[in-house]
């Protein structure tokens, strides 16, 4: 078998490959006699048609059968005698195909790049320096009983954190608008959940109560025909709701897993191991994607287009998944979420999975089982019955690997970071937890 390899540019090749016509001859030879024994002709018996008989009838058919069947057995063949490695399957173009002659096809493909990784050590990585403080026990405290908190019908004016009814028309110049109007609409005041002049305009109104209020909306309201215009509601409030937060009593602690003998200390405490928790895991993800992000920079690679539309489709099902598109056509979904959404994300995560394979390789680093067995205890202890989610991971290999590849992700991270001097920068928990809220704040 002859091969040569052909670089029209880039990381696209092209390999000629020709295959002796002796060793197509004894393929198509091959077929023919597979075929010979169970032909079904008119005038003999199954198997029994004479061969000259079997190749008039079949004889074109097991040719092209013989040779998609000698694409499939040289082309691995080919790769390896060439030593090319490419990225993603191959287009093949049969450029000759004749009885009794040698067989000849192209097969184009991309390869993946040659990679040298720039000096590690040169990252610049800043680590947050958080410490978890009685503020933040006490605002997380608050948080669990706000969420089991209960509310009571009052007589009284209403103020932020009430919860409210209303109903309400909006005009504006004197015409209603679509979306203006609503009826027994309930809603926590404070919330943010309708324009600041509304929620506002609310507040200071009892039970019974109609009033009108001036909404003006934003030069960016989603409405083109509202954009930079001010409405007149009409707003009727028909209940209001005080809100009242349960005691941190024995009916408190045990929804918390917190044994009454143990009380509020005992809630503090478990609070603070899961603020501190929450804190690592967000201090890791900070370090990885600073990590990640200076890898990448630091290191522009020429990526194979194959690999970037193999990667698309996933970010499609994922994106899909996220907007509960997850059941449409898959034609409808490609519609709404066209390629070109994609591409960008698509080649950075194949720049960054042949980026962190290459530090793998140059750092020699071995997935550490026990990490892996951490990792999955650690998800599983979030859950009320551990060992069963546990036992559920290790029955589905690809949640597994998941796992394994999020572990050996993190090791890379681990050696990257190990390479330099972390600058650290004290920051709240809330800083860390909810950086654009705090960047607005």
């Amino acid at each position: 078998m002859e091969v040569h390899v052909d670089s029209p540019g880039g990381l696209r090749r092209q390999m000629r490959v020709r295959v002796p016509a002796e060793q197509v001859a004894k393929a198509v030879d091959e077929r023919l006699n597979k075929l010979a024994r169970r032909a079904k002709l008119p005038g003999f018996r199954p198997g029994k048609a004479p061969r000259k008989v079997v190749e008039q009838q079949y004889g074109d058919s097991a040719r092209m059968e013989a040779i998609s069947d000698l694409v499939n057995q040289t082309y691995p063949q080919a790769l390896s005698q060439a030593g090319v490695n490419p990225a993603g399957q191959p287009q093949i173009d049969i450029t000759a195909e004749k009885a009794g002659e040698a067989f000849e096809y192209v097969a184009h493909f991309e390869v993946y790049p040659e990679i040298q990784l720039t000096a590690l050590d040169a990252l610049q990585i800043e680590k947050p320096a958080v410490e978890v403080t009685e503020a933040d026990i006490d605002r997380l405290i608050g948080n669990l009983r706000k969420a089991r908190r209960e509310f009571n019908d009052v007589s009284r004016a209403t103020q932020n954190g009430d919860l409210v009814k209303i109903d309400f028309l909006g005009k504006v110049d004197g015409e209603a608008f679509a979306g203006g109007e609503g009826k027994d609409v309930q809603f926590e005041l404070g919330e943010g959940r309708f324009l600041p002049d509304l929620e506002n305009g609310i507040v200071g109104h009892a039970a019974g109560e109609t009033f009108t209020v001036d909404v003006k909306f934003p030069d960016d309201y989603r409405a083109e025909n509202l954009r930079g215009k001010t409405a007149q509601f009409e707003v009727t409030v028909k209940e209001v709701r005080e809100p009242k937060l349960p005691e941190i009593d024995a009916e408190f602690l045990k929804a918390h897993q917190v044994e009454e003998a143990e009380g509020e200390a005992g809630l503090r405490a478990k609070c603070k191991a899961a603020l501190e928790k929450e804190r690592d895991k967000a201090i890791q993800n900070r370090l990885k994607s600073q990590a990640l992000e200076q890898l990448l920079k630091a290191n522009p690679i020429e990526l194979p287009q194959a690999l970037i539309q193999q990667e698309i489709p996933r970010l499609r099902e994922e994106a899909a998944a996220r907007m509960n598109m997850a059941n449409l056509d898959p034609a409808k979904r490609s519609q709404l979420l066209p390629d070109a959404l994609f591409e960008k994300t698509a080649g950075q995560r194949v720049a960054l999975g042949l980026l962190v394979g290459e530090v793998i390789k140059a750092k020699d680093i071995k997935l550490d089982t026990a990490r892996v067995d951490a990792a999955l205890d650690a998800m599983a202890a979030d859950y009320e019955q551990p060992d069963q989610v546990k036992a559920y991971y290790r029955s589905r290999p690809d949640l597994l690997q998941g796992l394994r590849a999020m572990v050996l992700e993190d090791q890379v991270v681990d050696a990257l970071v190990a390479g330099v001097t972390p600058l650290e920068k004290a920051l709240s928990l809330e800083e860390l937890l909810n950086p654009q809220a705090a960047a607005g704040a």
